[in-house]
C-alpha cells in the first residue's frame, strides 16, 4: 500500500503527546466525592464499568489515527505488464505568410493546418514536440516539449494573419524555417530525429537556401518530411473584404529535394482531408518499438480506515452516553 498525501501521516506523532498529557491528568485526578475512610468498600470488587473508564480515549485516539490515514490517500497499486515506450524528437515548420490565408483549404490554410497538427500531436503523446514558424523570417514558437497542452496552446495562439500585420516580416524563407528547426534538433540525443515542414510557396526570403538547408540536415541526421499545401491552379484568397483567385505557386521540385536529400518524403494536400492523409502515413512512418516499462494503475483505499473511524465515533458516543455518563 502506498500514500498519495503521506505528509499527513506525520500527524500521528500527536497521538505521542495526547496519551502523555492523559496519563499526566490521570494521576492529578481527585475523587468526586471524599469520604473519610475507603474500609467499608473493601469487600466491593471492581465494577466492569472500571475496564471501560479509558475506552473513549483510547477511541478517540484510534479515530484521529483513521483520520490521519484517510487524508493521507492510501492506495493500492494494480501492476499490469511491464513496458517502456521510446519516443521521438519532432520539430514541426509550419509557413505563416499571408498566402497562407487562402481559402482553398477550410476555413484557410494555416487554420486547417493547425487543426490537423494538434490531431498529430494528440497521437503522439511519448514524444518531444516543438513548433518553428516562418513567412520573411523564422523563429521558435515552442521548444521541443513533451508537455503537450502547452505546445497546442502556443500553436493556437499562431494568428493566420501574422505576417499581414507586420509582426513579422511577409515572404517564405523556407531555408531559413528549415535552419531554425535544424537549430533545435541538432543536439538531440533521440535515435529518432524529424523535421514536417509545411509550406504553401517558393523560397523568396532569407539568407540560407532550402538545399542548404537540407544538407545540414542530413548532416546532423535528421528526416525531413515536406508538406506543399494548396489546390492545383487559383485559390480564393481574401481580399479587401472580397474574394479574390490568385495563382498557386508551390515549388514542389525543391520541396521533393529538401526531402529526398534528408531522406524523408515529400507530399502534396490540395484539401482538407488529403492534408490529413498525409499526417496520418508519417504517423504510420515514424512509429517506435515499444520497450519494457513498469504500467501501474492505483485504486483508493480510504473506505476501512472511514468505517474504523465511524465505528469509534459512534462507540465514544454510546459509551458516554450509557454505561460512563457522569452527573454533571
Amino acid at each position: 500500500m502506498t500514500f498519495a498525501n503521506s505528509a499527513y501521516l506525520l500527524l500521528l506523532l500527536l497521538i505521542i503527546p495526547a496519551v502523555v498529557w492523559y496519563v499526566m491528568k490521570g494521576r492529578k485526578r481527585r475523587a468526586s466525592i471524599s469520604v473519610p475512610s475507603t474500609g467499608m468498600f473493601a469487600a466491593v470488587g471492581k465494577s466492569w464499568k472500571c475496564y471501560l473508564i479509558h475506552l473513549p480515549f483510547i477511541l478517540e485516539m484510534l479515530a484521529f489515527a483513521m483520520l490521519a490515514v484517510i487524508l493521507a490517500r492510501p492506495q493500492t497499486t494494480d501492476r499490469w505488464q511491464d513496458t517502456e515506450i521510446e519516443g521521438i524528437d519532432i520539430m514541426m515548420c509550419v509557413d505563416v505568410s499571408t498566402s497562407m490565408l487562402a481559402q482553398d483549404l477550410k476555413p484557410n490554410r494555416l487554420e486547417a493546418a493547425k487543426s490537423v497538427a494538434a490531431e498529430f500531436i494528440n497521437g503522439r503523446p511519448n514524444d518531444n514536440i516543438g513548433l518553428s514558424i516562418f513567412a520573411g523570417e523564422a523563429f521558435t514558437q515552442c521548444p521541443m516539449t513533451v508537455d503537450h497542452a502547452v505546445l497546442l496552446n502556443m500553436f493556437n495562439s499562431v494568428s493566420s494573419d501574422i505576417a499581414a500585420r507586420g509582426i513579422i516580416d511577409d515572404g517564405t524563407a523556407i531555408g531559413m524555417g528549415l535552419a531554425n528547426a535544424i537549430s533545435r534538433l541538432k543536439d538531440s540525443q533521440a535515435k529518432s530525429k524529424v523535421i514536417i515542414l509545411l509550406t504553401d510557396g517558393s523560397n523568396n526570403r532569407g539568407e540560407i537556401s532550402p538545399l542548404t538547408a537540407a544538407d545540414m540536415a542530413k548532416s546532423f541526421g535528421i528526416r525531413v518530411y515536406t508538406i506543399g499545401v494548396g489546390t492545383n491552379g487559383t485559390a480564393p484568397y481574401p481580399y479587401g473584404g472580397t474574394t479574390v483567385n490568385m495563382a498557386v505557386e508551390i515549388d514542389e521540385d525543391v520541396l521533393r529535394q529538401i526531402a529526398a536529400t534528408a531522406n524523408g518524403q515529400y507530399y502534396r494536400a490540395t484539401s482538407n482531408s488529403k492534408l490529413k492523409e498525409v499526417y496520418e502515413e508519417i504517423d504510420k512512418l515514424e512509429r517506435t518499438k515499444l520497450q519494457v516499462k513498469e504500467f501501474s494503475r492505483n485504486q483508493e483505499e480510504y473506505q476501512p480506515f472511514a468505517l474504523v473511524l465511524l465505528l469509534s465515533l459512534l462507540g465514544i458516543v454510546l459509551l458516554r452516553q450509557t454505561v460512563l455518563r457522569t452527573i454533571p
